[in-house]
């Protein structure tokens, strides 16, 4: 496995584990990595995931106050916008470590970029810190326990897959087998020359 993989997964787990410490979508967390670097990235993108994912929890509470839901679905649009941003960078550290590969006349490219496949990993450490928490719950039922018990075998099948794939992908890049190329991130709703909305009240 890539050794970038084996970083990602590292830290995903260990800031996922990190944010249950708290299991508060307000804790300040305690970054242990050098701002600006690769690492420091990828503990905030799982961050920034763990909050959302307890963000999307409380927001579906049918008791939940309007005007609270309110203030939530707007910090969750904030959140998605960060999030989107570190994929970026992300792909913005690939983009400068393989600037100078030349790719070859027969490279082709993916369907999506590292960054959003290591996304997609963070996501996923915390589906499997969630299903993991499921299975071993004492309260629950003999078949809610070996229902979890499956998904959890497929999350975790899932998760080596698209490790194997991201390194593969990485690899292929490195090798000018691929080519990638960085779209910027086009959230319309959230800009105000874009969203009929917003620009109709200006």
């Amino acid at each position: 496995m890539n050794t970038f993989v084996t970083k990602c997964l590292d830290i995903f787990a260990q800031t996922t584990e990190h944010y249950h410490k708290f299991d508060n979508i307000d804790a300040t967390p305690e970054n242990p990595y050098v701002a600006g670097s690769l690492e420091d990235i990828l503990f905030r993108k799982n961050w920034i995931d763990a909050v959302q994912w307890h963000m999307e929890d409380i927001i579906r509470d049918p008791n939940i106050y309007p005007v609270a839901a309110l203030a939530l679905k707007r910090r969750i649009d904030k959140s998605n916008q960060d999030r989107t941003d570190l994929v970026e960078d992300i792909d913005t550290y690939f983009r400068e470590l393989y600037k100078d590969v030349t790719p070859a006349a027969d490279a082709t490219i993916n369907t999506e970029s590292p960054a959003w496949a290591v996304d997609r990993l963070s996501i996923l450490a915390l589906k499997i810190y969630h299903m993991r928490q499921e299975v071993e719950r004492t309260d629950a039922s003999e078949q809610h326990i070996a229902k979890c018990s499956a998904k959890l075998a497929v999350l975790l099948e899932q998760q080596q897959d698209l490790s194997t794939a991201i390194s593969q992908l990485i690899d292929d890049i490195a090798a000018g087998r691929k080519y990638m190329k960085v779209y910027r991130q086009m959230k319309m709703y959230n800009d105000a020359d874009t969203n009929p909305v917003l620009y109709a009240k200006k």
